[in-house]
């Protein structure tokens, strides 16, 4: 038997042939997504094979809004805003009914499964300005609570050496779907540390984000459905989460940095999921912080803790404990909407205080979480 060999191409038969690549005689802002002198947003996509092509704008499904594109000669679709508020926007597009990323621009949204974009309007104190710019260094370790190779983000304030007097913490946990660079890239967190402090906002402080997911095998997010995440996933990650904040990154951020190691030096807060995880983290070692920040954030309402639950009935030891206790939401919440308006709820029946605030017409978005955030660095360690 004659066996013939030959090259793959790669393409099925009577494959028609890839699209072609851009003109080479056109300039690359040609086909990227950019921010116009007005403010405006032109959001472009190289996609000459595709019939239909929309760009989504909006955090959530319930805020999206679809814009359908128009495509040129070159095959660049386009679609045009109006002049938008200083702020750091979502998007993504529906090309033929596939969701993408902007395949032309350097900034994706950090998540575990990348599917949107970022672009950043300027004007807000989210910008790299021309200020005093903190560190930011990443912590990679073996964690034997979790038997994986774990890392931590840990921003440093502009000139800082480890010297001088120990420095406070801030221990800040990113949601649900997310990665711990949310929080740097999307949360803007050094943008904001570095501005707040030119301005003489804020004390300097260290700022550590862990990843709060912790993906043990009893509890990968990927596995879960959103309707079995509030009765199984988020207490087992939670528990986990928790031996390795207390037994592994609080220790080797004392180790490894010139910090305070008593209570009223340590804060701890996170959003959304990483709300919950400051929550549980934060009342079962209560003597360990002296200040709390929840953030949109899954609560005891819908996810039960024992040690939570059973903290919650000394309300005298929380108000000594806490120099503050935050909690914020958007108005329109529909993801812990819930979960806040209850322990809003728990706290003010059991006498506990804390600062609350509802942010207008927003849902579970970082248009919340970036601004409660700045406010609530600004209360810290004073």
């Amino acid at each position: 038997m004659a066996i013939s060999i030959g090259i793959s191409t790669g393409m099925p038969v009577n494959a028609a042939p890839f699209p072609a690549t851009p003109d080479p005689a056109m300039p690359v802002s040609h086909y990227v997504t950019q921010v116009n002198t007005d403010k405006s947003i032109t959001f472009r996509l190289f996609a000459p094979a595709a019939k239909r092509v929309s760009v989504v704008t909006g955090s959530m499904p319930e805020t999206w809004v679809s814009h359908d594109m128009t495509k040129d000669k070159n095959g660049v679709w386009s679609w045009k805003s109006e002049p938008m508020a200083p702020n750091l926007y979502e998007y993504f597009y529906d090309i033929d009914g596939f969701r993408s990323s902007d395949t032309g621009s350097r900034y994706p949204k950090p998540q575990r499964q990348v599917n949107t974009s970022l672009i950043l309007v300027p004007g807000s104190i989210l910008d790299d300005r021309p200020v005093p710019h903190g560190d930011l260094t990443t912590l990679t370790w073996h964690s034997q609570a979790l038997n994986a190779e774990r890392r931590v983000y840990v921003w440093t304030p502009p000139g800082y050496n480890g010297k001088g007097e120990p420095l406070p913490v801030l221990y800040f946990y990113h949601g649900f779907g997310d990665t711990g660079l949310s929080a740097i890239d999307q949360g803007r967190l050094p943008q904001i540390m570095d501005n707040l402090m030119a301005e003489g906002k804020i004390k300097p402080m260290l700022v550590v984000v862990p990843d709060t997911e912790t993906d043990t095998p009893e509890a990968i997010p990927e596995n879960f459905p959103p309707a079995e995440r509030r009765k199984t996933f988020y207490h087992l990650n939670a528990k986990a989460a928790d031996r390795e904040l207390m037994s592994e990154i609080v220790p080797l951020i004392d180790t490894r940095f010139n910090v305070r190691k008593e209570a009223e030096g340590r804060a701890l807060a996170g959003l959304s999921q990483g709300g919950y995880q400051a929550l549980v983290s934060g009342m079962n070692h209560l003597d360990s912080f002296g200040w709390l920040g929840t953030f949109s954030g899954v609560t005891t309402t819908t996810v039960p803790d024992e040690g939570v639950a059973a903290r919650f009935k000394q309300p005298d030891v929380i108000n000594g404990q806490l120099h503050n206790f935050t909690v914020v939401v958007g108005e329109h919440d529909s993801v812990t909407g819930k979960d806040i308006a209850g322990l809003k709820a728990e706290l003010e029946k059991q006498g506990i205080k804390f600062d609350y605030k509802l942010y207008p017409g927003l849902n579970h978005e970082m248009d919340v979480w970036r601004p409660a955030y700045a406010e609530f660095v600004q209360k810290l360690f004073k």
